[in-house]
């Protein structure tokens, strides 16, 4: 993980912690270098999650380690997600990694999970919102005092004036809701979003530092609604076929390795044919 505050609590005894890299300016690069050996060696293969929104400087930091250490144990892995929906997926990531699945299969899982993850937030304006579609009419109505807007980045795009007819539309399954409080008050998240999309709970965790920046706004409430039963993410990994990388040996899901960044072989690409890899199902399977 790049940043400490991405690295949310345990939702059990058994989800492991993770490490929160150093950016370039915090650490020499032979100091991030020994701390990559480190821990390769003492847990073998190391994925490292990191929002597309990261500095530029931070991402070529890691490909140099990556790269002057020649090693194909080391799984650099973007997530197009928001801060909030970040750190969800790493800790989801956390519980795969003391399950019966390789790295390389918990290291692809993050695309597939990223699917069944609803990122979004409640914000007072849309003016600086670039990460999401929004109208000339959303932007206007964001000088009227008092608007407020219920945003989702993904895994749907979608935006509505909150006092409207529109509804955000929430998963069709099963799910827990995390929220994180920047600088808005209000009682909508919780007391009706939360309803309107049936979750199962509700955890309250620290907001990103990196959310105002993202969502273009620190009077923002960030949400995610997402899969926390350990047994129901299980069987979603367990249900998408694995193949083995024609370079590096490791199992994987879906189209490429993300150790040696290998695609799919023509070969294991026909055998593939017709089978689900990372679509989006309309729900996880059932426990």
């Amino acid at each position: 993980m790049t940043r400490a505050d991405l690295v949310l609590p345990p939702t059990d005894q058994q989800t492991p912690t993770a490490v929160a890299l150093q950016p370039p300016d915090e650490q020499p690069l032979e100091a991030a270098l020994a701390e990559m050996q480190v821990l390769q060696e003492q847990f073998g293969y190391v994925v490292v999650v990191y929002p597309a929104s990261l500095d530029v400087a931070f991402v070529r930091r890691l490909h140099t380690v990556r790269s002057i250490l020649e090693s194909d144990r080391i799984a650099l892995v973007e997530s197009e997600l928001p801060p909030l929906g970040v750190a969800v997926l790493v800790r989801q990531l956390r519980q795969l990694s003391v399950c019966d699945f390789s790295a390389g299969v918990v290291a692809a899982s993050a695309r597939l999970l990223a699917h069944y993850i609803h990122a979004g937030a409640l914000l007072n304006s849309v003016t600086r919102l670039d990460r999401v579609p929004v109208s000339l009419k959303s932007h206007a109505k964001s000088w009227v005092p008092g608007s407020q807007f219920g945003v989702v980045a993904g895994p749907q795009p979608q935006l509505v004036r909150i006092g409207g007819d529109a509804r955000l539309t929430g998963p069709e399954y099963a799910t827990q809701l995390t929220v994180a409080k920047g600088q808005l008050q209000s009682d909508w998240v919780t007391g009706t979003l939360a309803p309107a999309w049936g979750v199962h709970g509700v955890q309250e965790a620290a907001l990103p530092a990196d959310s105002a920046r993202w969502w273009g706004t620190a009077k923002l409430i960030e949400f995610v609604a997402h899969l926390s039963d350990i047994s129901v993410i299980h069987q979603l990994v367990s249900s998408v076929r694995r193949e083995h990388c024609h370079w590096c040996g490791l199992e994987l899901i879906g189209d490429r390795c993300c150790f040696c960044a290998a695609p799919l072989s023509r070969e294991n690409q026909k055998r593939a044919a017709g089978v689900p890899t990372e679509g989006t199902p309309s729900a996880p399977p059932r426990p």
